[in-house]
């Protein structure tokens, strides 16, 4: 792992602290946002839900049907055109009342299993509409400005240090780099000819601006340290020897609301359809059964042990 890389990309303060502050461990309810679609892409004009687009041997098939299927084929479709994107719906819509009569011919609807999982498939698709209808509900205005006041009053601001360094493996490489400086020879340039951190080196050693606990101890130290204009001498850590230049120093001030809205948004939405799940259940009378009991902390998941083991 290169010293970049180990760099953790940092969220805008606000959006951190509500994550830390605001968010604890809440179920995945509300499914993942869509992915955006192609920069090129071009809007299609609105259709009326009733417009019927195509038929199957004189099933009709209407624009209502493809904003649904349309839903469901999200993830297929991320990187899609608007008219692609109706295209391969409506194409899978026709597909699917071919293989669905085909199947019916076949009376697999009549079995038990198929009975079992197309009751599933109807709860699952009322959760959803529920916890929909919760998400529009929570999130308003007034909601989120408060959220934000409350996590804001309490925040402060951190300070920040743009750096770069020059990384090099041994001790006399760093002591060449220091004399190199010495002489007058500019720091972005012997990054680009000697610095071994192939995330920086290119753009002279440039690590931009970084807050306390972004870096590795002894890198994070010397650097705030630093004035503006100078440089350190060699600092050791783990992935070699680095020279230190700081170009800048700020206080980064809490970022305005439109900045993190999403994440205020994100937080309201799951914390609403959480609480619902909990009321549901609270209000319930659910009983397992000792075939349903969970087991026991000493009992491993199946499959728990391979999904958690880090990779070597």
């Amino acid at each position: 792992m290169t010293f970049s890389a180990l760099r953790t990309r940092r969220a805008q303060a606000l959006g951190a602290a509500l994550a830390l502050t605001l968010a604890a461990a809440t179920p995945a309810l509300c499914q993942t946002p869509p992915a955006p679609a192609a920069a090129d892409a071009k809007e299609a004009p609105k259709q009326d839900p009733s417009t019927v687009l195509a038929k199957v041997d004189g099933v009709e098939i209407t624009a209502g049907d493809v904003a649904v299927a349309s839903e469901d084929l999200e993830q297929s479709m991320s990187s899609m055109t608007e008219p692609q994107r109706r295209d391969y719906a409506l194409n899978y819509l026709i597909d699917l009342k071919l293989a669905a009569r085909a199947a019916e011919k076949e009376k697999l609807g009549d079995t038990d299993e198929f009975k079992k999982r197309l009751a599933y498939l109807k709860d699952r698709a009322l959760m959803e509409e529920l916890l929909q209808r919760e998400a529009k509900a929570a999130v308003t205005d007034e909601r989120l400005h408060k959220l934000y006041d409350e996590t804001a009053k309490n925040l402060k601001p951190e300070e920040e240090v743009h750096a770069r360094h020059i990384l090099v493996k041994t001790e006399d490489e760093a002591k060449k780099v220091e004399e190199r400086l010495s002489k007058g020879e500019d720091f972005a340039k012997i990054a680009n000819e000697v610095s071994i951190d192939p995330g920086s080196a290119k753009q002279g050693g440039d690590l931009g601006f970084f807050a306390r606990g972004q870096m590795v101890p002894a890198f994070e130290e010397a650097a705030f340290k630093l004035e503006p204009g100078k440089v350190s001498a060699p600092v050791k850590t783990q992935f070699g020897y680095h020279v230190i230049k700081v170009d800048e120093k700020r206080t980064r001030p809490i970022p305005a609301f439109e900045q993190v809205r999403p994440q205020i948004e994100n937080y309201v939405v799951r914390t609403a359809q959480q609480d619902l799940v909990l009321k549901l259940r609270n209000d319930a009378n659910v009983e397992r059964t000792d075939a349903g009991k969970p087991l026991a902390p000493s009992e491993p998941v199946p499959g728990a042990q391979q999904q958690n083991a880090a990779p070597k």
